[in-house]
């Protein structure tokens, strides 16, 4: 197919031109700091740049690249070879591709007309408007080309191995020229750039043209007398940039621009929504204050910093403005403990983390995530500053992190720090923690914006879940976004349940390969901090409370609950349960308590004000009707306790009744193994088989909290429990909750991401 060469002038305008690239070998390879010379040049949208994408994928193929951070975003797309031409929103561009389609038969229609040919092999990609196959250049024989001749469409060999049969007249430069004329570009603006056969035709037009460095030799041997195409030396972006300045297209300060991203020297940097400490207002004066618990991830995650590692802890401070006068960005953490850890503050106002965190993390994110879809309220405008503030983590990061360092970022709350990250500073190594559960790709793909994401995660060099499950959800989301190809993967048993358990997976993925990076993957449960909880069961402190739980129960057995304020976590469905149970079990009646302790939820979420109203009518309900002048059936709390009188609850009741409708791990369920342990008492763990932590601790009872007849059932076998089981279930746990702590899950995921990647499953206790 040739084309009748126009002449245009011999040289452009810088800021103003369009660059019409193909992808793979072109737009899609070169050096990491030309890619990012390109991204940046038309990024900047007033420089009057524009960019078309111009490859042989279908359309389809093309969707992960929109969300790419890292690759530029096109003002148009042709695909297919031609046959698709749309905006770079996915419109069609005017009536092009009506026209094409009237002028293709049918792909039913090539089928037939080609089973004949036994060396064609149709290719199992997306096409539109195309037939594309796998033939060698011994196959293109005077009779396959008469075949296609009578369908009226044209044949066209690749590579000496890609064969497409396209509607007369069709290819990727009477595309270019067609889209020049829809939407009023100036040929005399474009430049072509390209890297194999395929791309011959874009050459043909006469229009300025770039031939990347390692290009196909027929191709270059085909255009090298075109007087405006020029031969690059530099492969992919970096011939690019060569050709727009051979071309005039580039100011001479254009040509060479470093990176301009200013390094720190931190070796490792933790970004993370809270900092390390409280910030208190006390006399007008803002101080530090220690967490109010001293269990947790953030003990753990500054347990890194303790030596001469130098290191920096990206988080919000609230202020009232995002450039408070005054405002210092960096604070140290404790010079004591912590010599070379400074906190890297980032000024964020009050409403920011109203609509960043309280309202739009809350009510669109955590809905999705634990499977309540019908709970999430979308909002574009909130949206759009959950991203400015995932920018924000993300500058703080890049000028906090040293040359090569690595960069641990955690939960949901800071999705996109990655997409921001991975742009401003590719020689950092990203890591990325989901301390929530992921959620099943068909839910997890409602989200609108679910293509950013998981273009931003596929940023990280390693992710990480708590367990198998989310794992694996992720990498079917994954599937759905982009070509997925698994790079090994690790059996579950004996570390995790597998068939006996609702989110039970026998292997699980190591790695993965999409979008062109390879991404690391593990399950890493975080444990509990089984020392601390050693130590405080020995205070004099909780011994007393202890003793006064004791006390008041008698000989009443005492059936611990303790959960946030929050619909996951199943409150109502618990106290159905148990009503339930006395219903059908009236010998139960006068001997058990329920100790609910529900955790308010945090100022400003009225999403839950709802389920705190029904909450409390119904443990009303409960004690109006089964009361008498000497027992009450449910003891309910609303407010939160102090750890140590918490961890007095677990050693002090013989029950754990944890049964939420969804949860990424839960941390109550290891507290109360390891509280019994360290008290050298028995209990009885009842757990919802749709809590992470259900896979991981053999010897809980497992249930099913959609199921009314099983909570009831499951919760009337832990009060009838013989001692033998009970403190065999209790020791097997300990064990594995002593071993699996959360220092050990620090260890264990750092070691991993460090390791590039492995393992994916920790070793077994």
């Amino acid at each position: 197919m040739t084309v009748v060469a126009p002449r245009w002038p011999t040289r452009l305008q810088p800021n103003n031109f369009v660059l019409a690239t193909d992808l793979d070998g072109t737009l899609l390879a070169g050096s990491p700091d030309a890619r990012r010379r390109v991204r940046e040049l038309f990024a900047a949208r007033e420089s009057g740049a524009r960019l078309v994408f111009v490859t042989g994928r279908g359309l389809e193929s093309i969707l992960p690249l929109l969300s790419d951070p890292t690759i530029p975003v096109p003002d148009y797309i042709i695909a297919d070879v031609g046959a698709t031409v749309v905006h770079g929103d996915l419109r069609p561009v005017g009536n092009i591709q009506d026209e094409i389609a009237a002028r293709w038969p049918g792909s039913q229609a090539v089928l037939k007309a080609l089973a004949g040919f036994s060396g064609l092999r149709r290719q199992s990609v997306p096409q539109e408007r195309r037939c594309s196959f796998l033939a060698s250049e011994g196959e293109v024989t005077p009779a396959l080309r008469a075949a296609v001749d009578a369908l009226g469409c044209d044949l066209l060999l690749s590579a000496g191995c890609y064969l497409d049969v396209l509607p007369r007249g069709v290819g990727k430069g009477p595309a270019i020229l067609r889209l020049a004329q829809a939407v009023g570009l100036d040929p005399a603006t474009i430049v072509v750039a390209g890297d194999t056969l395929n791309d011959l035709s874009m050459f043909e037009t006469g229009l300025h043209g770039v031939v990347v460095g390692r290009a196909e030799p027929a191709l270059v041997e085909a255009v090298r007398k075109r007087p405006l195409v020029h031969i690059a030396d530099g492969e992919g972006c970096d011939g690019i940039l060569e050709g727009l300045a051979r071309h005039g297209a580039l100011h001479a300060a254009d040509e060479v621009l470093p990176a301009d991203t200013p390094r720190g020297r931190a070796g490792l940097v933790m970004v993370y929504h809270r900092l390390p400490y409280d910030e208190v207002l006390e006399d007008g004066v803002l101080r530090q204050r220690r967490p109010r618990s001293p269990n947790g991830i953030i003990p753990t995650l500054l347990r890194f910093f303790a030596g001469a590692r130098e290191g920096s802890w990206v988080a919000w401070s609230q202020q009232p403005s995002r450039a408070p006068e005054g405002f210092q960005a960096h604070v140290a953490v404790d010079p004591q403990r912590y010599p070379r850890l400074q906190a890297a503050r980032i000024a964020l106002t009050p409403d920011d983390i109203d609509i960043f965190y309280k309202k739009f993390s809350k009510e669109a994110f955590w809905p999705i995530i634990f499977g309540f879809p019908d709970k999430a309220e979308f909002n574009q405008a909130h949206w759009g500053r959950y991203l400015e503030v995932n920018r924000l983590f993300a500058e703080q990061a890049a000028r906090e992190a040293g040359k090569g360092a690595t960069v641990w970022v955690h939960d949901y709350n800071l999705w996109m720090v990655p997409a921001f990250l991975r742009p401003l500073r590719p020689d950092l190594r990203i890591a990325f923690f989901h301390h929530t559960a992921f959620p099943s790709s068909d839910v997890f793909n409602i989200l609108p914006w679910r293509r950013d994401i998981i273009g931003s995660l596929l940023q990280c060099d390693y992710v990480g879940f708590h367990i198998p499950r989310y794992v694996e959800n992720f990498v079917d989301a994954v599937r759905s976004f982009a070509p997925v190809d698994i790079c090994g993967t690790l059996p579950c048993a004996p570390r995790f349940l597998t068939y006996g358990c609702a989110l039970g997976v026998d292997t699980v993925t190591a790695a993965i390969e999409a979008g062109g990076r390879r991404v690391g993957l593990g399950a890493h449960p975080v444990g509990t901090d089984a020392a601390l909880i050693a130590c405080l069961v020995e205070t004099p402190a909780v011994q007393e409370s202890c003793a006064a739980i004791r006390a008041y129960l008698g000989d009443v057995t005492g059936i611990v609950s303790i959960e946030r304020l929050d619909y996951v976590k199943g409150t109502l469905e618990k106290l159905q349960a148990f009503e339930r149970l006395l219903e059908r079990h009236p010998e139960h009646r006068g001997k058990v308590t329920l100790l609910n302790i529900i955790t308010p939820a945090a100022t400003g979420m009225e999403i839950y004000e709802s389920l705190r109203v029904e909450v409390d009518r119904t443990v009303g309900r409960i004690n109006g009707r089964f009361s008498t002048l000497d027992w009450v059936p449910v003891r309910y709390f609303y407010r939160s306790l102090p750890f140590e009188e918490v961890i007095a609850h677990y050693a002090a009741c013989d029950v754990a009744w944890i049964t939420p409708l969804r949860d990424g791990l839960n941390l109550v369920a290891k507290e109360f193994v390891a509280a019994k342990r360290a008290a050298g008492r028995s209990g009885v763990l009842v757990l919802s088989e749709f809590a992470g932590a259900a896979v991981e601790l053999h010897g809980a009872l497992l249930t099913n909290p959609y199921d009314a007849k099983a909570m009831t059932a499951t919760l009337h076998q832990a009060l009838s429990m013989g001692e033998d089981e009970r403190a065999y279930r209790t020791a097997r746990m300990g064990m594995i909750v002593a071993e699996h702590d959360v220092a050990r899950w620090g260890d264990d995921f750092l070691a991993a991401v460090e390791a590039g990647g492995a393992p994916a499953v920790a070793d077994a206790a």
